[in-house]
């Protein structure tokens, strides 16, 4: 009788999730193809069902689209508030979630799953604001369309031509607790559109040219509904397996391959795959590996893990289970994974023996729910093996002769036993050391040896022990049954033995893996430096596959370094770097036992961490077939996930750190500025002061004296503008700065920055190209003009008396580019990033004034402005710095005089 009890581990497992699932509040969505098919209006009905039936229910935000048969079941219906947000100078009104969690309703309508917040909100996305409710205990009403799942907004993208910006996490809709399939035929939607009860009239024609097409809404509907069946295919096997029900329910299209050792697998399993394709279904291949199976010969062996490998490069989930009958097996796997149709093998040859039954017709007979579906593999001709084959077969398929032997020398020596203790006991006491010795043979030597040791010692028992002695002739004809009582026990025994052994030998080895991704994963997540990891993973992978094993990371240009040596480990052989870097450009394993230059030694696993690929495992077989078993692969693919995340999480480790060090450098630098700046300012302001007092005294100064007090003068004005710039770059990085942002010509900023340097661009020739029809530009002038000061102001600095200083301008694309450019020695190699550093110098020793902040204030000007600004040298010689700033759309001549017309001059006329 099948045992039917609820797994203890899953029983204590759904008590857990149902405690924590009562806890939180319940999301129910309304699901539909597209817009317009009525999910806002089902979800109003429902909460208005639920209202009169005395639940407290509550309008968080709902939106109609001005759709009078929607508004109108808002009536009664106690509506929320919205919160109003400003944003790029408009009033925004926003679902109010610490409204929302201060009235705490029993359930809530927030509509759009899927809609993106204002920025400044707690949240980005309202499911996350739906996620905060729920956690409050409060149920939660909302709605959302087939595009807006993250999974299939590639796909709804390439069938519309229009990519939904909008997307939830498929999680966020998979964890709900009930999903409504709200759907109309696309006749009906493009009737409603036309009709104008989803978009207004004008807008509906536009929408049924482009994104409601009758093809398109005929794709949305079909995505919908599959993705509503896969949800509901979900919760009818967890049913199944809350309630223990092993009857396969056949509501979904599922196939289960059967891989055996013959030749004509392959066949099968591609048959099989053709099969899915047309059904577009998912579809299982499991071989069993039974005792007598276990001893199959190298080639066997070999040829089963090729075919395995085979369905799973065509889509195949894969398994190799273990057990003592195939078919008992097949039929419990099928059943655990709800699969309702098995496809096997058609035997070509039928057994002589009439109470053999086919695998096909044990399958059937196990499994009445079940459909089976035979494939003819090769005809009995191609299914010979050549003479040396069948030596193969002959020599692997059972156990070596020497067990047999032993067999045999176990049984003799009993019988010697046996008949030194025959005076004291009786015989059917005696029997029992036959059996011992069944016992004993099975447990060695396994099934083969076993059969052979119990017909033996029912030969020797009545040979040597059952009067007459030593003849076969027996004097009573009850020992006959003796006989046969003793002969079907040892075999019992010996089977059980054997199959206990077996049995005891899978576990131990799926208990070793176990242990191993255990102990690895408790290490890995101690260390604090890559070092350690790579001492652990040759600890862990060497021992666990008997391998030799190189860990190669990647430096800061994606480029595989040479592998840690460690001390205790065995030299790899030489690693092949050409295809350890494809493997981790690829992020795919290259090499032995792969599609990808499979004839290497080594085997290339790419080390795949979430965010990116962190380096490259190499693998060295010492025994190939041993990484070709599915198990074993898969176990060497989870410990080189474990050693990938354990690199990531070391390097968040050290960016976190370095990124703390420097908030602190930063902080306290700003701290500094900001006391220089103002410490400085008031005696710099008296100095000029004073200076100016100086050369107005009397009697008025000699020439000498005249010169001394100008250069007090002028240097107390110097020491004033680097003051000015160490207090703005302390404003930009505080954030404290405002822009005054207004639609402007270009050409007065240029202009006003050029007569404020007129004095250091005396001794260069500048020249200025501005094309005519340059736009307005929207910017705050007094900061463009110090980005304009500061660029003039260095050019001028590092260029020869003489020099040419060029400011030109132009159009490209979306935004303006504006350029000061000279034709100096240019910048030196590799700084033309590092420049625009604060106290970063283009020079490292030089007597040129300065202490670096220009450009860096030019940077956060820019960048305020939404732009980019760097640097480049020119080819014919020079530098030339480069920023840009959006283009927009300026107002037009009309908007000027509607902004300017007073409020009290009447209607603006026709």
């Amino acid at each position: 009788m099948t045992d039917q009890r609820p797994n203890p581990d899953a029983l204590l497992d759904k008590i857990l999730r149902e405690e924590e699932k009562a806890q939180r509040g319940k999301l129910k969505i309304f699901f539909g193809a597209s817009a317009g098919v009525g999910k806002t209006y089902s979800m109003l009905s429902a909460a208005r069902q639920l209202r009169a039936q005395g639940r407290d229910v509550v309008v968080g935000i709902v939106e109609t689209h001005g759709r009078s048969e929607t508004m109108a079941l808002l009536d009664g219906l106690e509506v929320l508030p919205l919160r109003e947000v400003e944003y790029r100078g408009k009033i925004l009104r926003e679902f109010d979630l610490d409204g929302a969690l201060k009235r705490k309703p029993a359930l809530i309508l927030v509509d759009e799953l899927a809609h993106s917040n204002v920025e400044g909100s707690r949240h980005p996305k309202r499911w996350q604001d739906i996620e905060e409710l729920l956690a409050a205990g409060i149920d939660v009403l909302t709605t959302v369309n087939v595009q807006h799942l993250e999974t299939l907004n590639d796909i709804v993208g390439s069938i519309t031509g229009i990519r939904v910006q909008e997307t939830v996490p498929d999680k966020a809709f998979d964890q709900a607790d009930e999903v409504v399939l709200v759907d109309i035929t696309p006749d009906e939607l493009l009737q409603r559109l036309k009709e104008g009860k989803v978009y207004l009239p004008q807008q509906a024609e536009g929408a049924i040219r482009n994104f409601f097409r009758k093809g398109n809404l005929i794709a949305l509907r079909e995505l919908s509904l599959r993705r509503t069946a896969d949800r509901v295919d979900d919760q009818m096997r967890t049913y199944r397996l809350e309630q223990s029900i092993e009857t396969v329910w056949q509501t979904k299209g599922s196939l289960l391959v059967c891989v055996g050792p013959h030749r004509g697998s392959k066949k099968i399993v591609r048959s099989a795959s053709r099969i899915a394709s047309q059904l577009d279904v998912d579809w299982h291949a499991v071989y069993v590996e039974t005792p007598r199976l276990q001893r199959l010969p190298e080639a066997e062996r070999a040829r089963i893990l090729s075919t395995l490998r085979l369905a799973h490069e065509l889509g195949a989930n894969t398994a190799t289970l273990a057990g003592q009958d195939v078919a008992e097996t097949v039929v419990d796997y099928a059943r655990s994974h709800n699969l309702g149709k098995i496809i096997v093998g058609r035997d070509s040859v039928k057994s002589w023996l009439p109470w053999k039954r086919s695998f096909a017709d044990r399958i059937g007979q196990l499994s009445s729910d079940m459909d089976v579906i035979q494939i003819a593999q090769e005809s009995p001709e191609d299914r010979l093996r050549s003479p040396a084959e069948r030596r193969v077969w002959r020599e692997g398929s059972g156990t070596s002769w020497p067990s047999y032997v032993w067999a045999v020398a176990v049984c003799a020596a009993t019988t010697v036993l046996a008949t030194q203790v025959l005076p004291y006991f009786d015989l059917a006491n005696v029997v029992m050391l036959f059996l011992l010795a069944v016992v004993l043979v099975a447990v060695r030597f396994g099934r083969g040896p076993a059969v052979m040791a119990s017909f033996v010692s029912v030969a020797l028992f009545d040979f040597f022990l059952v009067p007459p002695r030593l003849s076969f002739a027996v004097s009573d004809v009850q020992y006959l049954l003796t006989f046969a009582v003793m002969l079907s026990v040892a075999l019992i025994i010996g089977q059980l033995t054997a199959s206990l052994q077996y049995q005891a030998r899978v576990a131990s080895q799926r208990e070793s893996r176990l242990r191993a991704l255990y102990e690895m994963a408790r290490d890995l997540s101690a260390v604090l430096l890559p070092e350690q990891i790579i001492v652990l993973s040759h600890k862990f992978v060497e021992s666990t596959f008997g391998v030799k094993v190189g860990v190669l990371l990647a430096d800061e240009h994606d480029k595989l370094q040479a592998p840690v040596m460690i001390d205790d480990a065995g030299p790899v052989s030489a690693i092949d770097y050409g295809i350890a870097q494809w493997s981790f450009d690829h992020a795919e394993p290259a090499g032995f036992g792969t599609d990808t230059l499979p004839g290497s030694p080594m085997l290339y696993l790419p080390l795949i961490a979430p965010m990116r690929t962190r380096g490259v495992l190499a693998v060295e077989p010492i025994n190939p077939r041993w990484l070709m078993i599915p198990e074993q692969r898969r176990q060497l693919d989870a410990f080189a996930a474990l050693i990938a995340t354990a690199l990531e999480r070391v390097h968040y480790i050290q960016v976190a750190q370095e990124a703390t060090l420097r908030i602190e450098s930063e902080r306290l630098r700003n701290s500094v500025l900001s006391a220089l700046s103002h410490d400085l300012r008031t005696p710099l302001t008296a100095l000029v002061g004073l200076a100016d007092a100086l050369t107005l005294t009397k009697p008025a100064l000699n020439g000498a004296q005249f010169e001394m007090a100008g250069a007090i003068r002028e240097q107390a004005f110097r020491m004033n503008a680097l003051v000015n710039n160490l207090l703005d770059m302390a404003r930009l990085q505080a954030g404290d700065v405002k822009l005054n942002r207004q639609w402007q010509p270009l050409e007065e900023v240029v202009g006003s920055a050029l007569k404020a340097r007129e004095q250091q661009l005396s001794s260069h020739r500048i020249h200025v190209a501005l094309p005519p029809d340059l736009p307005l530009l929207e910017f705050d002038a007094v900061l463009i003009e110090r980005v304009f000061c500061n660029l003039l102001e260095n050019a001028a600095k590092y260029t020869p008396p003489g020099s040419e200083i060029r400011v030109e301008a132009r159009i490209e694309g979306y935004e303006v580019q504006i350029s000061v450019s000279d034709n100096g020695p240019g910048l030196p190699p590799g700084k033309e990033e590092a420049i625009f550093e604060k106290f970063t110098r283009g020079e490292r020793e030089s007597v040129t004034p300065g202490v670096g902040l220009g450009l860096a204030i030019c940077r956060a000007i820019v960048e305020a402005h939404k732009g980019r600004i760097w640097a480049e040298n020119i080819p014919a010689g020079g530098a030339r710095f480069i920023f840009t700033l959006p283009r927009g759309m300026p107002p037009t001549l009309t908007d000027f005089l509607e902004d300017e017309r007073p409020e009290h001059a009447g209607p603006k006329p026709e």
